[in-house]
């Protein structure tokens, strides 16, 4: 039995223009966690997938996946084992499970993939890099997404905070000082896929337009990584509140989102925002360390069903 964990995300500045080749900020949540336990089966059974929170369970190889969910997570494994020269006609299960919130914008489909690649490659007695680990995630998520950006694969294969530009080597930040976010759940799915491809299509309707907002969102992102690695807090703050008026512009926030956004201000949260696709999901708020309960707490008598406190750690890269 091999076992294998990945980490949640959040993107902390430049959701949406990120696809569009702007720069975009996100960082790794540690408190959330996708798992891939991978075993040897009886001979002749094939590889199976078991997802435990969906109670479902599948045969590599069979006429169709009996849930969409299925679909991304048997290309994993295919695409995993091609790399790791392993021949599919194997006797294993693999059992995945997750605690990352399904379509919250926290990228529960790129840690369920992460997981499935670092426990076949352990399994196997392979090293994989992370970045290897990265291409073959972001395979899956263009199943799960359609037109990913290739930002969620990147912070969960390297787990660490990174500046992203699509088609662009990754950077990993530095961060002067230690940032507490409060996460705060709508407790409505949105898949990325749907909300991506509304923007897109708006896109094409007002390019001057669009392509105004996120050159004004990519000034942001300049301004925020600066501040991130000078840590910032009140700065980052500042300039949260304004990425999430540029994403109200584009036309992917939500009442709801809203509605938790201005709670968590109300509670002393130094900025707040939306993150991930928008739209339902997940916002952030970043906070002082002794305010985290307390915007905790507003955030979900606001409404939140989940609240998730994680701290961004203090780093150095060379």
């Amino acid at each position: 039995m091999t076992t294998a964990c990945a980490p949640g995300k959040v993107i902390l500045f430049g959701e949406h223009a990120v696809v569009y080749g702007r720069p975009a900020i996100a960082v790794p949540v540690t408190q959330v966690q996708a798992r891939a336990v991978v075993e040897d089966a009886p001979v002749g059974q094939g590889i199976v997938i078991h997802a435990a929170d969906l109670h479902l369970q599948w045969r590599v190889g069979a006429a169709s996946p009996a849930d969409d969910t299925l679909q991304p997570m048997e290309a994993t494994v295919r695409h995993t084992l091609e790399r790791l020269s392993v021949q599919a006609s194997l006797d294993i299960k693999l059992t995945v499970s997750s605690t990352v919130p399904i379509a919250r914008g926290l990228g529960s489909g790129a840690a369920v993939s992460a997981a499935i690649v670092r426990a076949l490659a352990a399994h196997f007695g392979q090293t994989i890099t992370p970045q290897e680990v990265s291409d073959l995630v972001y395979q899956s998520e263009r199943i799960y997404h359609g037109t990913p950006s290739g930002i969620d694969n990147t912070v969960v294969a390297f787990e660490q905070p990174i500046y992203f530009v699509k088609g662009h080597a990754v950077q990993v930040l530095s961060v002067g000082r230690p940032l507490w976010l409060v996460i705060g759940d709508t407790g409505i799915a949105s898949p990325t896929r749907d909300v991506v491809a509304d923007v897109r299509q708006s896109w094409q309707r007002e390019p001057r337009r669009y392509e105004t907002l996120f050159d004004r969102i990519a000034a942001v992102v300049a301004r925020a990584r600066e501040a991130v690695a000078f840590g910032d807090a009140a700065l980052l703050g500042h300039l949260m509140d304004e990425n999430q008026e540029l994403l109200e512009a584009i036309g992917v926030s939500s009442p709801e989102l809203e509605r938790l956004v201005s709670a968590a201000r109300q509670a002393g949260a130094m900025g707040a925002k939306l993150c991930g696709a928008g739209r339902g999901g997940n916002m952030i708020a970043l906070v002082a360390p002794e305010e985290t309960a307390r915007v905790a707490a507003a955030l979900r008598e606001a409404g939140a069903v989940n609240t998730i406190i994680s701290e961004v750690v203090q780093t150095r890269p060379a």
